[in-house]
Order: structure tokens, then C-alpha cells, then sequence
């Protein structure tokens, strides 16, 4: 299962619920966080090192977890230059010729299947839950989903639930085209508004505070039903309120504390990651009509010719900033960060 969503919707907050009820029916769990300075590699070896030492202290016959340990070793050799500065203690000798190629299409798929052997011999299944997922390269894409179809092919106790932007999809079909029937892709969205109001009040009405019917309502068209923006509105009203119930006025009154916090925090750390030029892209998204924009029109907007923006629209995907819906169409990733690119930068209109 791969969760797929905008900034904010809460796609991580299901993955750590998931390994939560995992290890309450005994999974053991590798829980990552991908990100662009780190290689898949990287990220795997020392929970898989973990996971296969726990397995190895498990009570009963068999050496697969041993074999585990030394079929990772050979990985480890295999991947040095993906390890970078990384340094694994694990005085074991490699097994040679399973996952040692230096190919990740080729050896991860085995890693795994030898640590899925050994789950599958202490009779425990093994969830690998990845953040963040479309950072990886194709490459490294490409070879999980190999891994994975392993998995189903052999049968063995080993399943990856993860989550991304909504560039998933299509990113897991391009690396490999039977992604699309080996995973279900669930799109995590925002909150109807009867979610978003039972999210503000059902922590409240058990202590005694209720929202006013028309306090909703504005908390709801100010947020769109982003669950993250639920949270700081419903922080900043419950902060601004003397007394129940927590009127239309006080989430009025609130709103400039929210949005400055978002501002300086949710927004800003994106924001400042980003080039000039980069910036000056974003703008001109801002300035057009909301939802999906066309690359010509950015492109008009930016006074430039349309094969002047690749650059900038590429950078501006790799960073996580916006994605492509569909063919010629660019879209933010982060929910309201169009608002915010109008507040940051008010000199710049329609001609960025």
C-alpha cells in the first residue's frame, strides 16, 4: 500500500498509526524516512542489521537469520559508494554471489528475500513503512518494487506500506509497470467539512467547550479541510478564547496568529530552500487562477519563452515543491502555499 497525498493531509501520521496496530499483532517493523541526502541503501542497512540480530536471538531451529546477517554484509559490500560516510559494525563473512553485485535492481531484491526467509522461519512478518518514498531515484524505485514482487511471487511475510506526493503513482508505474497491480494507491485528501468539524470538536466537547455552528464554517473555509491547518486554527481559537463556546469572532480575531505562525514555520522552511529563480516560478503560479496551471501560462507569466522554464519546473519537482498532475500541468504540493508565495512576495504579479 502506498499512501499518496499533498503536504499536510496527515500521510505520516497514518504511517506511524499503521506500525503502531503492526507491532500490536507482531510485526516487527523498519520504519524510514527518505530524503535527498541519503541513498535507499543507506537508509535500510542499519534497521535491517537490527532487525535481523533481533530475529537471530528468537528461540528455535534454523540459521536464516544468520544467513540474513551474511547475505547483508555482502550488500554492504557491494553498495559502499551508495553508503557514503556510513559505517556498519558486522563481523560476519559475506555470503558470495546473492546481494553483492554492486546492482541494486539485482541485490536488494535478494537482500530482502533473505530477511524475509528469516521472519518467515521465527514466524514473523516483517512491515517495512517508508516516508516520503518519491525522493528515491528510479533506480532505487525500481528495485524495492522488484523486492516486493518477490514478495508476492514466494509468498513470503514481508509487505511496504509507504507514502509520497501525488507523483507516486506515476512514478512507481514509469520504474516498473506492474506497480500499478502489485500496490493499491490510496489518496490521502483533505477532511469533508463534517470530519473537519468533528476533528475541532470532539476534543473540546470532552471538556466542556463547544464552537459556535458559524465558528466552523470560517475555521472550514479557511483551511480548506487540510487537517494540519484544522490543527493550528483550532489551537490558536482554543488560545484566543475566554469561555465556551468558541465564537465566529474569536477564530476572526485568531487568524492573523495562525497565519503569521504559518508563515514563520510551516511555509517559511520551504520557502527558504528555494533559488531566486525558483521563487520567482512559484509566484507566478500564485498569480494564477487556483488549482492546476498550465506551463504556458506560467511561462506568460514569467515573460519567457515555455522551454526556458524546464530547469526551474524540474528543480522545483526534486525538491517536493510542486508535482505534474497531468501532462503540461503543474500544481503545488503544499496546500495554501499559493497564498503564502502572494504575502512573501506582494511586489510580484502576473509579470514575475
Amino acid at each position: 500500500m502506498l499512501l499518496t497525498g499533498l503536504r499536510g493531509v496527515g500521510k505520516t501520521v497514518l504511517l506511524n498509526e499503521i506500525e503502531r496496530l503492526a507491532l500490536k499483532t507482531s510485526y516487527r517493523t523498519v520504519n524510514v524516512e527518505a530524503h535527498e541526502a541519503k541513498s535507499l541503501a543507506a537508509l535500510l542497512v542499519p534497521p535491517l542489521r537490527k532487525l535481523l540480530f533481533e530475529l537471530d536471538r528468537v528461540a528455535g531451529a534454523g540459521d536464516k537469520a544468520k544467513r540474513g546477517l551474511a547475505v547483508l554484509k555482502g550488500f554492504m559490500d557491494g553498495v559502499k559508494v551508495s553508503l557514503g560516510d556510513l559505517e556498519i559494525g558486522l563481523d560476519i563473512d559475506p555470503e558470495k554471489g546473492t546481494a553483492d553485485s554492486g546492482d541494486l535492481e539485482s541485490d536488494l531484491p535478494n537482500l530482502l528475500v533473505a530477511v524475509a526467509e528469516a521472519a518467515e522461519e521465527r514466524r514473523t512478518p516483517v512491515a517495512l513503512l517508508i516516508d516520503e518514498l518519491q525522493y528515491f531515484s528510479e533506480r532505487e524505485l525500481s528495485a524495492l518494487i522488484m523486492a516486493m514482487h518477490k514478495m508476492q511471487q514466494r509468498q513470503l511475510p514481508m509487505v511496504l506500506i509507504g507514502a509520497g506526493l501525488p507523483i507516486l503513482p506515476r512514478l512507481a508505474g514509469e520504474s516498473k509497470s506492474y506497480a500499478e497491480r502489485l500496490f493499491s494507491f490510496p489518496d490521502i485528501g483533505a477532511l469533508t467539512e463534517p470530519d473537519a468539524n468533528k476533528a475541532l470538536q470532539d476534543p473540546t466537547q470532552a471538556v466542556g467547550v463547544k464552537f459556535e455552528p458559524t465558528a466552523l464554517q470560517e475555521v472550514f473555509r479557511l483551511t480548506q479541510g487540510y487537517p494540519y491547518f484544522i490543527q493550528e486554527w483550532g489551537y490558536q481559537a482554543w488560545s484566543h478564547a475566554a469561555a465556551s463556546p468558541i465564537t465566529l469572532q474569536v477564530v476572526q480575531d485568531a487568524t492573523p496568529s495562525v497565519i503569521q505562525r504559518l508563515d514563520e514555520g510551516f511555509f517559511r522552511v520551504r520557502f527558504d530552500r528555494l533559488t531566486p529563480g525558483e521563487k520567482k516560478f512559484l509566484r507566478a503560479m500564485a498569480g494564477l487562477a487556483p488549482g492546476t496551471r498550465h506551463s504556458g501560462d506560467i511561462a506568460s507569466a514569467l515573460g519567457v519563452k515555455i522551454n526556458s522554464i524546464g530547469p526551474a519546473r524540474a528543480s522545483l519537482i526534486n525538491k517536493g515543491m510542486i508535482y505534474s498532475p497531468a501532462y503540461g500541468e503543474m500544481a503545488f504540493t503544499v496546500p495554501l502555499f499559493d497564498e503564502f508565495m502572494i504575502r512573501a512576495m506582494p511586489g510580484l504579479g502576473k509579470s514575475a
